[in-house]
């Protein structure tokens, strides 16, 4: 392997190799009955070796001063998976729906009462002013890898919360510079699975990854059942 993994990331690496080792144990019988695959501790050793290399292509787009860190963090991982199904000849539909199960099993684990805390902090006053004032920053564009971004106020007939307008996705950089195209759209799938373990409801009809000009984020709560 070549190539060195960023300090940051370094610091933070065995928290997410524990998380993919969690992602792999969750998907274990999709990867059996979905994907057709039976040499299971095999495909362990590869998704961990690709995600040592995903985490030396892995971007600093700021660190802790930067939201979008987290993001790349957190997702990135799928990447690795995807590269090894998709040599294992696994359709990239098939990926999506492994990974997004997987994503959604795995946020799961985590209790209600603190996902719903976490989205009602998501949703809160204070965040969407630090989400305006980091749109801002990244329009200054300090880090070529990084995302872009407007924060999205709503009108008088929208029935949304707050939106995010993303001009420029990390993500896609990624996967144009790494030869990962073919995957990138199974990380779009997976903010819809994200938010709504967090009792919110996103509603996006476009992304970047499709073609689009930008990717329309409408953020608003889930209502109660």
């Amino acid at each position: 392997m070549s190539g060195v993994i960023h300090p940051f990331y370094e610091e933070r690496r065995a928290d997410m190799e524990a998380s993919m080792r969690q992602r792999l144990d969750l998907a274990e019988t999709m990867l059996r009955e979905r994907a057709g695959l039976t040499d299971i501790d095999g495909v362990r050793r590869e998704v961990m070796d690709e995600f040592e290399v995903v985490l030396t292509q892995m971007p600093y787009v700021g660190g802790a001063s930067s939201r979008m860190s987290d993001f790349f963090m957190r997702f990135l991982g799928f990447i690795a998976i995807g590269r090894v199904l998709r040599r294992h000849g696994v359709p990239v539909a098939v990926i999506g729906e492994i990974e997004r199960e997987t994503l959604k099993a795995q946020l799961l684990t985590v209790p209600e009462a603190e996902r719903l805390a976490a989205g009602e902090q998501f949703m809160s006053p204070e965040n969407q002013a630090m989400l305006r004032a980091q749109a801002a920053v990244s329009q200054r564009e300090a880090f070529p890898e990084d995302f872009v971004y407007d924060f999205v106020e709503p009108g008088p007939d929208d029935g949304f919360e707050f939106g995010i307008d993303y001009k420029a996705c990390g993500f896609c950089k990624f996967a144009e510079r790494h030869g990962d195209k073919d995957v990138l759209p199974n990380l779009c799938g997976l903010d819809f699975v994200a938010y709504a373990t967090r009792g919110i409801h996103l509603e996006r009809t476009q992304t970047l990854a499709g073609g689009a000009s930008h990717c329309n984020f409408r953020f608003s709560k889930t209502a109660p059942d």
